[in-house]
């Protein structure tokens, strides 16, 4: 795969995606992300094996092997090439490469549009949680409506609003409705 940067020098989306499609590099970063500094090659290979057979106690050994040699032969070098991870081959341990954070906001949902929608979202769900409780205390205007009424309108408002980002977003990027 050849690697195309944005005009910020960060990965192109398309060149994530394809990364992370993956399940064994998706774990790579993730189990990276969650560790403070180099791991060993060995233990990233032993949580692989163990995830994917489901049982963290018995990882038969020949599975290990298997992801192992995946991991040195294919994922390692390709993530390493993205610069996403720093491979020291001699030490066999990974570290965060340059592009490292900038994959992790995808793995996180923490893309601008979704970073936009969530904050949205609690927006609309504050805002009904204070009428709510506005109207149950008596105050001013809000407690005509009974509380249990603005919780009920909060939550249609939630569900239109995730609905209406659905279709926008369906709109702009026609692959995501597939």
């Amino acid at each position: 795969m050849s690697s195309r940067t944005d005009a910020t020098g960060e990965l192109a989306e398309s060149d994530v995606f394809h990364i992370l499609g993956n399940d064994r590099r998706r774990e790579i970063v993730s189990l990276l992300a969650a560790a403070n500094g180099p791991i060993d090659v060995s233990d990233v290979a032993r949580r692989v094996a163990s995830r994917e057979h489901d049982d963290s106690d018995t990882v038969p050994n020949n599975l290990y092997k298997s992801v192992y040699v995946s991991l040195q032969q294919t994922h390692l070098p390709q993530l390493e090439a993205e610069r996403i991870i720093v491979y020291d081959s001699d030490a066999k341990t990974i570290q965060q490469g340059a592009q490292f954070d900038h994959v992790c906001e995808y793995i996180d949902g923490a893309t601008d549009g979704n970073r936009l929608f969530r904050h949205a979202t609690g927006v609309i769900a504050t805002i009904g949680i204070a009428l709510s409780g506005a109207s149950g205390f008596g105050l001013a205007v809000t407690a005509v409506i009974p509380p249990a009424h603005w919780a009920v309108m909060s939550l249609l408002a939630i569900a239109l609003w995730s609905l209406s980002w659905t279709r926008l977003r369906e709109r702009l990027d026609p692959n995501l409705a597939r």
